[in-house]
């Protein structure tokens, strides 16, 4: 059976947390062993509450921080928890907890993970795929922001970066935690910025990405965004300058690292090379 780990950020979700949980019971008709894993990042509403009353039939699993941390660290926390309880040939999907994401698509990201790639991420920009509810300022905004990404950072077979609905294998978390550590996601305090870090420093080590189409559900959104589009553009072009530097940048500074670590070899769901 395969051991689907659901990771859900949180912060101040007690309207969504009631209607998204009971969507994951579903997906054990299709053999899924499904884990749920909530980081309540501080939460000021009834979040710890509902998380507390929850009776439903799935493993949840609850890691929760005093005081508001950001999606970085609540990410952060939330992969670095499930690398340390989940064996290799487990998978990762990553949702945001405002129920604009429907758990139906983890499905369809389960089964392009068996085809061999080691992210799967739902897009917006691929035939079938779309959104809902989301006003024309926001849209383009969104758009323009994918552009961006896919010319700065090139990642083969997404294109849809800023959404955060993804699956991974755990192997791949598992060794990232390891080689980057804290520096995992080391821009933590730059609004949805995490969103693009991850897969970012996934390419760095090699992995192999592909997309599944999906719509994004924003009428659904019962919380407000929490997102600072401004803090959130800023932290792209952060990332972009460290990426490229050309005096120890991210891309050099790991490329280097890598290439010298003998042990990568063989490793599952990576391939011999990395390529950039």
């Amino acid at each position: 059976m395969t051991v689907v780990w659901v990771l859900l950020p949180a912060y101040n979700e007690a309207d969504s947390l009631p209607r998204l949980l009971p969507k994951f019971g579903s997906l054990t008709s299709h053999g899924f062993d499904v884990r749920v894993v909530v980081v309540d990042d501080g939460s000021r509403d009834e979040t710890a509450d509902v998380l507390a009353a929850y009776g439903g039939p799935l493993p949840l699993h609850v890691v929760r921080h005093s005081i508001n941390r950001g999606l970085g660290e609540t990410e952060r926390d939330g992969f670095e928890f499930i690398a340390a309880h989940a064996a290799d040939d487990d998978l990762i999907v990553r949702l945001d907890c405002d129920d604009t994401h429907e758990p139906r698509y983890v499905v369809a990201i389960v089964e392009k993970l068996r085809e061999g790639y080691d992210v799967v991420s739902a897009s917006r920009f691929r035939p079938g795929g779309g959104q809902v509810g989301v006003d024309r300022y926001r849209a383009t905004i969104s758009l323009l922001a994918n552009l961006f990404m896919g010319l700065v950072f090139r990642i083969p077979g997404l294109r849809d970066c800023s959404c955060g609905f993804r699956g991974y294998r755990a192997s791949v978390i598992k060794r990232a935690v390891a080689v980057f550590g804290n520096n995992f996601i080391q821009l933590k305090g730059l609004g949805f910025t995490s969103t693009l870090e991850v897969i970012v420093k996934l390419r760095l080590l090699g992995c192999r990405f592909a997309e599944v189409p999906f719509t994004l559900r924003y009428d659904q959104k019962a919380s407000s965004s929490k997102m600072v589009a401004s803090v959130t553009t800023l932290g792209y072009i952060i990332m972009a300058v460290l990426y490229h530097w050309p005096f120890g940048g991210w891309r050099s500074q790991w490329k280097a690292r890598l290439g010298a670590d003998s042990g990568r070899a063989g490793r599952p769901g990576l391939p011999e090379r990395i390529g950039f």
